[in-house]
């Protein structure tokens, strides 16, 4: 029994570090598009200007 509750006990150890990986990746993800989103915005708003 002791040892099936270890064996329950690692598996999530190494899903959550898979998480953290994704969360790092979506965040890198949405500041990416957030800045291509102000890159867009003032290029139109130049153009727009001349």
């Amino acid at each position: 029994m002791i040892a099936v509750s270890h064996a329950k006990k690692k598996p999530p150890v190494l899903p959550h570090s898979k998480q953290k990986e994704e969360v790092n990746k979506r965040a890198l993800i949405w500041v990416g598009a957030a800045i291509a989103v102000v890159v867009v915005v003032v290029a139109v708003l130049l153009i727009m200007d001349i």
